[in-house]
């Protein structure tokens, strides 16, 4: 199969279309000399076919456009082709115009295209015979113009298989834009192998279409192999460069030098890459304002930069370009899309602040401080409320006693200059001063180097004069006394002064503040007395100045107060005293121990002391030697066969003008390892007792008597007060359990109770009966005491029935009634501590603890027991021979 091209109508359009220019150009321009180029028959895109010298035609050109759109010349001269082209003759005609915009020169070269020829040598005249070639089944590179005018359906190319010289061949097209979406962009002629395109077709939707071609016999057998078809649209510059944004937006310093990148401007173009179509030249439309022109663009990157130094945003504070974009290399008949830049200059620091006049004057009364006295505007060109524009004050002269101060106002960036401390009208009846004014920022350089940083004024103050009271000058004066002068004694005062007058005639003097009133003060001459006898030592700190404060009072009322520091002399009027009183030697660890003096007076009365031992004992002196250490301290050793007591020492102490003191330390010479063993020693052999101990002690023992007095006066009532009726047969008497009874009552372990009254009494016992009757007795000489009969579970009280006892024989004592009752009950008790079977029962009877002897309580009866069958209604109904004892119970 092959593939022929044919000479298409649109080829002999563009034909004419040449020869109608180069008909026209030579009209127009003049032309130069022709330049003929040898290319080869196919000519690939973007591929340099050869170069022209266009400065040999016109060396001042600045237009450069060729009459062909196939062709694209450079601004050296290279030609290249636009698109991939097949020379269909053997010459191809075009012309490159060139123009000169500032000469309106125009001229033009004519360039043909000619095709060289392979000159085949002569056959060797063996080689007779030719033989043919079998024609190869592949395709010849083919192309489409995108958005092509038509008609439709264009042709494209016609394929053809060798097997159609034999049998009758079907072509068939496949692929996309036939039956693939696009579909039915492509077609083919299955007889003739011809290919067309149906409709117009878009590069940036669809820049190749990859089609497939088979050949097959009418009976449907394929013919030949599958033919690939590629076919590609040639791009057309039918897209329009971009920017990437409407609006740019940068900043740039006023104080930027030449050549400073403002910004970067980017456009986008969606036609074919790396093709005339798509190579971009930028440039600046306009400025506005429209001069100076100050901003350039590269045309190649985009980016801009400055140009001139007069970027001043004190004149001009933003500029507004308008960017132009286009293809085609920047070529007029290229494309054009435009864009605004808005560009903003940033104020520098290079207009300093400047008074609005050399010299200010104002006034202030003398003595007013913290007033504020003038306001000094500054003019400054600079952005306002920045840093470059907010002004800073100084004082250059004028203010060594630092007397003012001058602030910035932040709102108004004026100065405001303040009195901070008072001024005198006497001393100085005005103030020059010398302001200086600079930025918070220094001023960039170059303005700097040309005008001064600082701009200077004065300030005249003028003080105004008042009438004043008197001046306490200096606030602190001096004056010595010698401690232990005598009272009465004058000296010289406070001494204050009238301003106006310069003397202290008229003043009066008062004393406000005399902490140990020591002086007194004269109210016109202002003169001091002695009143008390000064002491140096009562002076805290001893080494500090006494402190009288002094008012002065003129004839108008006014005053002012000042300070009389008093220094008073020291006089040797106390002798130096060893601190130690007691002390601790270890023997023998311990050889000797240091003591040490002071002395109040000041140190010229004081150190060095000396150190005496003033017994009279031979055997202290004998025993104890005392060594001087230094000028404050002696040792005090003792000889090594001393005996381990304590020793009482005298020791004299002497300053350097002579007074002495003489204190006697206890020394205890002890056999320890350690002085803290002997001091908790002594400290426990010697303890005194101090006045709250002593105190609690005499408290605690009348507490102690009125108790015993309470008990005495307890038993003798009980004594006149209660007998018991001798008749008391048949009573009964209910055991209350309780552990205290009254003081006048005996209570024994076993749980019976006896009571006396009147050195007379009734025997009364209490028997606990198990099952029988039984009886205790108690014998005192020739007399019995009966038990009472039980009869059930109660416990009752009869009186005794064994004999009658005389009353004087009838009273026992505690430790007689104990020794009766305690082994008899014992028995007693351990028989009804046994159930029927003669075991032990142990929830019958409960011990109780002895509580002790001597106690005025007794003990717990361990007998009695809870009365459950009979109420206590028989309470209510008691014999009058009963009631006493019954009242002595309720009272208790």
């Amino acid at each position: 199969m092959a593939i022929s091209g044919l000479w298409r109508p649109r080829d002999r359009a563009l034909c004419t279309q040449l020869l109608l220019t180069l008909w026209v150009f030579s009209f127009v321009g003049d032309a130069c000399k022709k330049v003929t180029l040898n290319v080869p028959l196919t000519l690939e895109a973007d591929q340099i076919i050869g170069r022209v010298n266009l400065k040999e035609c016109l060396s001042s050109a600045d237009g450069i456009r060729p009459s062909d759109p196939d062709f694209r010349v450079l601004d050296d001269g290279s030609v290249y082709p636009i698109r991939d082209l097949v020379l269909s003759g053997e010459k191809r005609l075009f012309a490159i115009q060139l123009s000169d915009s500032k000469t309106q020169t125009q001229k033009e070269i004519p360039v043909i295209l000619e095709h060289q020829k392979k000159v085949l040598k002569k056959r060797h005249t063996k080689n007779t015979v030719l033989r043919r070639a079998k024609r190869r089944w592949a395709p010849i590179p083919c192309s489409m113009q995108e958005n092509s005018l038509g008609p439709f359906p264009l042709f494209l190319q016609q394929v053809q298989s060798d097997a159609a010289q034999n049998h009758t061949i079907i072509y068939t097209l496949n692929g996309r834009g036939v039956d693939q979406e696009p579909q039915g962009l492509f077609c083919i002629d299955k007889y003739t192998g011809k290919v067309f395109c149906t409709q117009p077709v878009d590069r940036e939707e669809y820049d190749v279409f990859d089609l497939i071609v088979n050949a097959f016999t009418e009976d449907g057998y394929l013919a030949d192999l599958t033919l690939p078809l590629p076919i590609k649209v040639e791009d057309e510059n039918d897209n329009y460069p971009l920017f990437t944004e409407t609006i740019y937006n940068f900043e740039v310093p006023e104080s930027s030098r030449l050549g400073t990148v403002v910004g970067v401007v980017c456009a986008t173009d969606k036609d074919e890459p790396d093709t005339m179509h798509t190579r971009l030249k930028y440039s600046i439309l306009e400025q506005n304002p429209r001069s100076p022109g100050l901003f350039s663009v590269h045309p190649d990157t985009g980016v801009i930069t400055t140009i001139s130094h007069y970027l001043d945003r004190e004149v001009i504070d933003k500029y507004t370009l308008i960017m132009k974009v286009q293809d085609m290399n920047g070529q007029f008949f290229g494309l054009i899309s435009t864009s605004t830049c808005i560009i903003t200059v940033q104020d520098s620091n290079d207009n300093a602040p400047t008074f609005r006049q050399n010299a200010y004057e104002a006034s202030v009364e003398e003595n007013a401080y913290n007033v504020e006295i003038l306001r000094i505007p500054v003019d400054d060109k600079d952005l306002i409320k920045s840093e470059n524009w907010k002004a800073n004050f100084t004082i250059l002269k004028g203010n060594e006693n630092e007397r003012f101060k001058i602030t910035t106002d932040p709102a108004t960036n004026e100065g405001v200059l303040c009195v901070v401390k008072p001024l005198d009208y006497e001393e100085n009846h005005q103030v020059t001063l010398e302001i200086g004014v600079t930025n918070e920022v220094p001023l960039i350089r170059d303005v700097a180097s040309r005008v001064p940083t600082m701009n200077r004024a004065l300030v005249t103050v003028h003080v105004r004069d008042q009438d004043e009271g008197p001046e306490c000058k200096p606030r602190e004066q001096y004056v010595r006394i010698k401690e232990n002068s005598a009272v009465g004694s004058k000296i010289n005062g406070y001494k204050a002064y009238d301003p106006e007058t310069k003397n202290s005639n008229g003043l009066r003097y008062r004393k406000l503040q005399d902490p140990k009133e020591w002086v007194s003060i004269e109210e016109v001459s202002g003169l001091l007395t002695i009143s008390k006898v000064l002491d140096r030592e009562v002076v805290a700190p001893r080494n500090d100045l006494y402190n009288i404060t002094v008012m002065a009072i003129d004839q108008e009322g006014k005053s002012c107060t000042g300070t009389l520091a008093v220094n008073i002399e020291d006089v040797n009027d106390n002798a130096p005293e060893i601190i130690q009183d007691y002390l601790v030697i270890c023997k023998p660890k311990m050889g000797y121990m240091d003591i040490s003096a002071m002395d109040p007076d000041d140190p010229v009365h004081g150190p060095p002391f000396q150190f005496n031992l003033a017994s009279s004992s031979p055997e202290v002196n004998r025993i104890w030697t005392l060594k001087q250490v230094n000028d404050t301290a002696a040792r005090l050793s003792y000889w090594k066969n001393a005996e381990v007591q304590e020793y009482s020492i005298p020791v004299t102490v002497k300053d350097r003008a002579g007074q002495s003191a003489t204190k006697t330390l206890r020394v205890n010479l002890c056999d320890c390892t350690h002085p803290s063993q002997c001091a908790a020693r002594s400290r426990s052999a010697g303890i005194t007792l101090g006045k709250w101990a002593i105190l609690a002690i005499l408290l605690g023992i009348a507490l102690l008597f009125s108790v015993l007095l309470t008990l005495v006066c307890g038993v003798v009532t009980a004594r006149k007060g209660k007998h018991f009726p001798e008749d008391l047969a048949q009573q009964n008497l209910i055991i209350s359990n309780t552990e205290a009874p009254g003081d006048d009552r005996v209570c024994s372990a076993n749980g019976f109770t006896t009571q006396t009254a009147n050195n007379s009494s009734q025997g009364f016992c209490g028997t606990i009966r198990n099952g029988g009757q039984e009886t205790i007795e108690m014998m005192k000489g020739h007399q019995t005491l009966d038990s009472c009969r039980v009869t059930g579970h109660h416990h009752t009280l009869d009186s005794c029935r064994g004999g009658h006892m005389e009353t004087d024989n009838c009273r026992y004592t505690y430790s007689e009634w104990h020794s009766f009752t305690q082994p008899r009950l014992g028995e007693k008790l351990h028989a009804c501590n046994q159930n029927e079977d003669h075991t032990p029962s142990q929830d019958y009877v409960l011990t109780y603890n002895y509580e002790g002897r001597g106690s005025p309580a007794g003990s717990v009866g361990c007998c009695s027991e809870k009365q459950e069958e009979e109420g206590l209604d028989f309470l209510n109904s008691l014999e009058p021979k009963f009631l006493t004892l019954a009242e002595t119970c309720t009272k208790r």
